[in-house]
């Protein structure tokens, strides 16, 4: 089985026939890997723009990529597809992060008027992979590619980043550095309709404590400073989308407020806690008497 790994580049354009912005893609970069992740192809292709006949200056400064360049390329998507499709065969599809596979099937929909992309049959989020064999935990900030490299040791260029084949073949490298058959397999997805159910998801938090997404067992906090279970003193009220309330450590006396998101994914409730101290009441009242001064 080969592993084609796909990195697209492309430019936010607005579409007078559709009356909303579309991202155009106008670049494909991609390297072939065998079974050993030896590359054995490669594949690059500027796309001619149809939708926009501009680029946006962020990604002309970031990539470098001039609109007379793909105009002069005569490659339109409808070409370049046919030729990726050739390319990637009966292969297993990756990208970093699932933006790239959204931004495929956004255009080709535009174009072919497709939710799905025909030829694709495997597909693996490289981003989800590299963060799982790194135990990456940040829940708030996702492992940008860059930073994956320099996590393993990988050297490379930044100034070379940022064009579809660059990243593509420093994706093909994270993926070959940290590849493990077992763990691979569990996030191989066949690309049937409930693939495409699963990718074009959006996650959201649950505001409403009645929703049976809420799991009440998971409502409770523990002391950070003695691990003891605290007492809650307040009703959960809701603010920015998660649940909080006051709580006490009546072994150490530590106030502080709890706060938990419940973040509804596709087929699973995410919880994600968190604790933010509470200033004491003598300070509280000093800093409302200074408040009421300065008006």
């Amino acid at each position: 089985m080969n592993y084609i790994i796909l990195d697209l580049e492309f430019n936010a354009a607005y579409s007078k026939h559709r009356h909303r912005f579309v991202n155009e893609i106008i670049e494909f970069g991609a390297v072939k890997c065998d079974e050993q992740l030896n590359i054995i192809d490669t594949f690059s292709e500027l796309v001619t723009p149809q939708i926009s006949k501009k680029l946006n200056s962020h990604v002309s400064a970031l990539t470098h990529i001039t609109i007379d360049e793909l105009k002069e390329s005569h490659n339109t998507f409808s070409h370049v597809c046919s030729k990726f499709r050739k390319f990637l065969g009966d292969g297993v599809l990756l990208t970093w992060s699932n933006s790239d596979i959204l931004v495929l099937m956004e255009n080709y929909r535009y174009f072919f008027g497709n939710n799905k992309v025909s030829f694709l049959q495997y597909y693996v989020n490289l981003q989800k992979y590299c963060e799982r064999a790194l135990n990456y935990t940040d829940r708030h900030h996702q492992m940008g590619l860059s930073a994956c490299a320099e996590a393993i040791g990988l050297t490379f260029e930044e100034g070379k980043l940022h064009r579809a084949y660059q990243d593509a073949e420093l994706s093909a490298a994270c993926f070959k550095a940290l590849y493990n058959e077992e763990l691979l397999k569990e996030f191989i997805y066949r690309c049937d309709d409930d693939f495409y159910s699963r990718v074009t998801f959006k996650n959201y938090n649950i505001c409403d404590l009645k929703d049976p997404g809420v799991d009440r067992h998971q409502m409770y906090f523990n002391c950070e400073q003695c691990g003891r279970r605290a007492l809650r003193r307040s009703k959960w009220r809701l603010k920015n989308r998660s649940f909080r309330a006051n709580f006490r450590c009546l072994r150490c006396g530590k106030d502080f407020e709890g706060r938990i998101v419940f973040k509804r994914c596709y087929d699973h409730v995410e919880v994600i806690k968190k604790t933010a101290e509470v200033p004491p009441k003598e300070s509280r009242r000093q800093k409302s008497e200074k408040n009421s001064t300065e008006q």
